[in-house]
């Protein structure tokens, strides 16, 4: 996901986004626990999801 696909959508459904990025983060959090997640990988690019969304909701608070 970009960050310019973020910028257009409204703080509602940025807030949806991260609740659900957050949500697969406790997933694959349990998959490594019981060394179930092959794909370690996935992780990393599930956090800087949260981080980019996390970023544009800043942005937009600031406005």
């Amino acid at each position: 996901m970009k960050a310019s696909e973020l910028q257009g959508k409204d703080e509602a459904s940025l807030k949806k986004e991260l609740n659900e990025l957050l949500k697969a983060q406790f997933g694959l959090r349990m998959q490594i626990a019981t060394q179930q997640l092959q794909n370690t990988a996935q992780l990393k690019k599930v956090r800087r999801d949260i981080a980019r969304v996390k970023t544009v909701i800043h942005q937009k608070d600031g406005q």
